[in-house]
Parts: structure tokens; C-alpha cells; sequence
């Protein structure tokens, strides 16, 4: 679908007062004052993040409480338990105080609930069973702050329960030892924009400390920190938070980190992938290669055998799983594929689908390991809410759901509003899940929509392209994008900048690329000067663009291709229409 661009418009003469005060090249100046950093000490902060600027872990509301209790378990041998999540988010959480605590020598073992079966976050079943089987101790990653009952089967088992969470807070705290979350109320903590692997990480970074009988830890411990920051970079970009504040600092040398002492699983799966070849990892090797693979795992209900390659010390067990991830990742892919064009095919039976408020898309045969990806590649598609429902085969269970939004329109709260409807939901704003009966899901497509309807207006059914602003394809030169680079990692809160162009013909004619044709390659010119361009996920173009004779204006990404050796710029299609 057609979309509206929105380009900034920066004045020259702050471009040429930032550029001079932060002694930054006029580019990156602009790029900055598009994204509203304007002072220069914060520009300077932004460009250079140091780990230093992390946050101590005891500034964190209930770090120092339940480092303390986890502390005193290790030293007592009871039994701990880290109840994860299983996406990456919560497999690198689970990751990172598994290895912590096995480093101090502690009676630790790790618990995920599986997708399909169990579904998010604590469940009673779990924890008696845990109970069973002797844990004493459970930690939860990722998970737990809205599970007011379970924590109170927890508490009834005799069970120590400590939570560790950064998703939206139920209207009553859970009952536990202790709470570590970044926006807890009455809490000051100034960036609450942490994932989980994030808060577990400064949780880790606190019983560190609690070892050490000080805030400066010993060296082994300080090295297993910093391939902690690495995995908990991994989370941070799978769980699309925004990366700003401590976030930024977190990529920024969680991939230095991830290059330079990878764990032995993550030095597999980057071998396997090729990423080992790249002098320096960048967000979207994260994005679209190791995320996929670990949430491959997590999505076909095998997140433990992810974890296990987070945390195994074996090279030759690490090389085993990293290929069985690959195969994962391909099936994943397969099912997404299938899913995706049966929805779409709903889509359009529809009357009048164009102008739907949003979308809830339901049947039987779909894996609901896999719909999250459908609904946010039809969300990002139509550019309006879409709920993916795969329902039970036999009819009997309740049906599980993921949700994608768009700005402006908060799932959360438009699920909460529908809880008679819901056996269940969580989630944040923008993504969220939920279980629902057959017989409730026309009233709840009918509730669901009605307030889109109301919240949405139909001028806002059009996704918006923000644009940093013009430039010519001769502006593009390797400098230049370099300098642009400078301000990596990007991804949510900080997009690689997007640039215009007008006047731009094709050079020959586009051609599929990819296993599956999604993707599109061609050459296009801009009054003599010549760039490759990748468009990804715009195979469809293929016949629209190839039937166009005239200019084009492009909105496009400009970055630095580094192949076998070669480095050399190239774009990445973002949008484009018939110029004039």
C-alpha cells in the first residue's frame, strides 16, 4: 500500500551551529537534529556511548534485595530455579543468570514453559511441579509481574519466588521476595525502556557484586560480564526496544562483544552463518540472523535446546545445535510463508477491506508458534491492527492469539477493554497475545474492531514514511555513508536514516533475488551516477517497475555493503512512486 512521506526539515543554520559546537560533519549534524538532539555534549553522548555509562545495578528497583536472596542461596546450595521466557528475549534472560549462577557454583537449573502447550509466563502446574522436584528458589526472566495469582501458588508452595520483568504492570503487584523491574511505581529510575535480558543482566551484574564483597568485581566475573552484555544486546534488539539510553550503550558494546569473546554457542551459530566472515556485526545481523534462529527454537516449542546453545561450553554440542537452528529456522520460515498468504487471502475476502479499521484473521490449521511474525508483517503491510488467531484443531482448547499495532493505537488497552471476551491477554501496546473460545471470537472481532474504528481515523490508515531528508545518488559516497554509520546501532527509536531522491530511472530492468524471489535487486541512475539497490521484501514490485518508463522518486537507506573483500555503497528501497 501506497505510502505518505513526511520529510524534516532541518534549518540550515542548525545544521552549520551543531556541526560546529559538536566538531561533527554537517550530515550526521542534520541526521542528529531530525531526531531531535540539538545540544551538543548529548550529540556527543549519543555518537560515543561509553559501558561506563551504564547505570549501577543498585540504582534498578529491587536489584540490591534479590542479588542479596539469590546470594545467600548459592552459598546455601538450595535449589534455584530461572523460570524464562521463550523468545530471545527470555532465552538470552535465562542465559545470563544461568551462567552466572553456575560460574558461583550454585544448584541452578532453568524452567521455560512451552509456547504451544503452556503459553506465557507462570502457570500453577509449573510451579508445583517445580516444587516436586525440589527447587526452593525460582527466579523468573522476562516474565511474572503480572502474575498476581501464581505468585500466590508460589508463595502457598513454600517457594521463594523472585521476579524479574520489564512488561506492563498489572494493577496489582504480584506477591514476591522481591521485584526487579525498571518502572515500578514509586520507583525513580530514570529509562524504562530496559528488556528482559537487560534487567537480568543488571540483576547478574548485582550478585556479581554480592561475590566480590564490592562493587568492583574480580576479573573472571568481569569477563563473564562482558559476554553478558553481548547476550543481553541479542534481547535488547529482538524485543524491538527502543535503542536510546542505556539500551544504546548495551548494542553498541554488546556487538563489540559478540566479535571479540563471543560465548561458545553464539561462536557456533555465528560460524554457521557466516557472521563469523564480518569485521564488525551490526544490528541487523542480530535482527534477521540470529534472533530468527534463537526464536526458531522458542516458536516450534524447542526454546531449551536455544538455551542450551547459550550456555553449552561444548564446541562440538555448540556446532551440532547451531545447525539443528538452521533447519528450524528454514521450517519456521515455511510455516510463515503458508500462514501469511492464507491470511491474506481473508484479508481480501473482506468487502471493503481497504477501509477495515483492523484486521482479525483466525483458523484451525495455523502453528501458533509462528503468527506473531504474520501479524506484524500484515500490520506493517495494511498499516492497522491485526490480530492472528490459530485455533484449536480439535476444537477443544481455547484458541491463542498475537497481536501487532501501529502508532497511536494501544493493544493492551483494547484487549483489556474485550476481557469478557478473553480467557487471557498480556502484552505491551504495541505487540501483545491472548486465548479466546470459538464461540467468542465474531464478538470479538466485532468489540476489537468497533474501537480501532473509533480510535484510528481512516486518515491515519496510511502508513507514514519519515524522511530524513534529500540527497542526490552523487552525494553517496563512501565518506559519506560512513559518517552517516556513525550513528549505529540503529533499530526501534534510533531507524538507519532514510533519504529522498527525485529524478531516479531504472538502469535495466529489476530481477528477483532470495531462495523464495521476496526480495528485489536493480540497478537505478540518477543523471549518470549508477547504485545498486535491494529492496527487500519487494519482489511484488517486480512487473510494476519494470512497466515504468519515466523518473522515479525513491525512498531509500543508504549503507556500506562489505563483501569478499569489496566495500562498496549501496541502497536499500524503502519506497518509491512515479515522479512528477
Amino acid at each position: 500500500m501506497s505510502k505518505r512521506w513526511r520529510i524534516a526539515n532541518s534549518e540550515p543554520q542548525s545544521i552549520a551551529e551543531l556541526q560546529r559546537a559538536a566538531g561533527i560533519p554537517a550530515i550526521v549534524a542534520q541526521l542528529l537534529l531530525s531526531r531531535g538532539i540539538e545540544n551538543p555534549d548529548e550529540a556527543r553522548l549519543f555518537l560515543h556511548p561509553k559501558l561506563n555509562g551504564l547505570r549501577e545495578p543498585a540504582d534498578l528497583p529491587g536489584a540490591t534485595r534479590a542479588a542479596e536472596i539469590i546470594f545467600s542461596a548459592v552459598q546455601s546450595q538450595r535449589k534455584i530455579t530461572i523460570y524464562g521466557d521463550y523468545d530471545a528475549d527470555g532465552m538470552t534472560s535465562t542465559a545470563i543468570l544461568l551462567r552466572c549462577l553456575r560460574l558461583l557454583g550454585a544448584n541452578v537449573d532453568f524452567y521455560v514453559p512451552n509456547r504451544i502447550d503452556e503459553g506465557y509466563s507462570l502457570n500453577a502446574d509449573a510451579l508445583q511441579k517445580l516444587a516436586d522436584q525440589g527447587t526452593e528458589v525460582v527466579v523468573t526472566v522476562d516474565c511474572g509481574v503480572a502474575s498476581v495469582a501464581e505468585a500466590e501458588v508460589a508463595k502457598e508452595l513454600g517457594l521463594t519466588l523472585i521476579i524479574t520483568d520489564h512488561h506492563q504492570l498489572a494493577e496489582t503487584l504480584p506477591t514476591a521476595a522481591a521485584i526487579v523491574h525498571p518502572d515500578l511505581p514509586d520507583s525513580d529510575y530514570p529509562f524504562a525502556g530496559l528488556c528482559g535480558a537487560a534487567v537480568a543482566f543488571k540483576l547478574a551484574w548485582a550478585i556479581c557484586q554480592c561475590a566480590s564483597d564490592g562493587k568492583k568485581v574480580t576479573d573472571r566475573l568481569r569477563t563473564f560480564l562482558l559476554q553478558a552484555v553481548g547476550l543481553a544486546a541479542i534481547g535488547t534488539v529482538c524485543d524491538v526496544v527502543p535503542l536510546l539510553d542505556e539500551n544504546r550503550i548495551l548494542v553498541r558494546h554488546g556487538l563489540n562483544a559478540l566479535k571479540a569473546q563471543p560465548t561458545v554457542g553464539l561462536e557456533a551459530l555465528m560460524r554457521s552463518t557466516k557472521l563469523s566472515d564480518k569485521k564488525r556485526l551490526e544490528c541487523e545481523d542480530i535482527g534477521f540472523t540470529i534472533g530468527p534462529r534463537l526464536n526458531a527454537a522458542g516458536r516450534m516449542g524447542q526454546a531449551e535446546i536455544a538455551i542450551e546453545l547459550l550456555t553449552t561450553e561444548s564446541a562440538q554440542r555448540a556446532d551440532t545445535i547451531a545447525q539443528y537452528l538452521d533447519e528450524l529456522n528454514l521450517q519456521r520460515q515455511s510455516l510463515e510463508r503458508s500462514i501469511t498468504r492464507a491470511a491474506t487471502k481473508q484479508i481480501k475476502a473482506i468487502d471493503g477491506y481497504e477501509n477495515a479499521p483492523a484486521f482479525v484473521l483466525a483458523d484451525h490449521d495455523w502453528h501458533a508458534g509462528v503468527i506473531g511474525i504474520v501479524a506484524g508483517r500484515l500490520a506493517d503491510k495494511y498499516h492497522r491492527p491485526v490480530v492472528v488467531i490459530a485455533g484449536d484443531p480439535l476444537g477443544v482448547k481455547p484458541g491463542s492469539g498475537s497481536a501487532r499495532s501501529v502508532p497511536g493505537f494501544n493493544l493492551h488497552e483494547a484487549f483489556a477493554t474485550c476481557t469478557d471476551l478473553l480467557e487471557s491477554h498480556g502484552g505491551h501496546a504495541a505487540a501483545a497475545g491472548l486465548k479466546i473460545k470459538d464461540q467468542n471470537l465474531d464478538a470479538f472481532r466485532a468489540a476489537f474492531c468497533q474501537i480501532a474504528a473509533e480510535q484510528i481515523p481512516a486518515s491515519a490508515r496510511i502508513a507514514e514514511l519519515l524522511i530524513d531528508g534529500e540527497a542526490s545518488l552523487q552525494m553517496l559516497t563512501r565518506q559519506t555513508v560512513e559518517q552517516i554509520e556513525s550513528l549505529a546501532p540503529f533499530g526501534h527509536g534510533n531507524s538507519r536514516p532514510v533519504l529522498c531522491a527525485s529524478e531516479v530511472r531504472l538502469s535495466g530492468p529489476p530481477k528477483r533475488m532470495g531462495a523464495t524471489g521476496r526480495h528485489l535487486s536493480m540497478m537505478l541512475d540518477q543523471h549518470g551516477v549508477k547504485i545498486r539497490a535491494v529492496a527487500f521484501g519487494g519482489g511484488d514490485w517486480e512487473d510494476e517497475l519494470a512497466n515504468i518508463d519515466g523518473p522515479l522518486a525513491i525512498a531509500f537507506r543508504p549503507v556500506i555493503n562489505r563483501w569478499q573483500g569489496r566495500v562498496t555503497v549501496e541502497i536499500h528501497l524503502d519506497d518509491w512512486h512515479v515522479d512528477g
